[in-house]
């Protein structure tokens, strides 16, 4: 499992390139400049 990565208040957010539920691509680096919220949760039925 890669480390987890916590930014610091005022730090820009690491870099972030996942698949989408859709099966697209979300890459948070074609977003600069633009207001973005991404939330994460744990998998249903998986310990958290």
């Amino acid at each position: 499992m890669p480390d987890i990565v916590m930014p610091a208040v005022d730090e820009p957010a690491p870099p972030i390139d996942a698949e989408t539920t859709g099966g697209g691509r979300f890459q948070l680096s074609a977003h600069t400049g633009e207001w973005v919220v991404v939330y994460f949760y744990p998998r249903a039925n998986t310990p958290a």
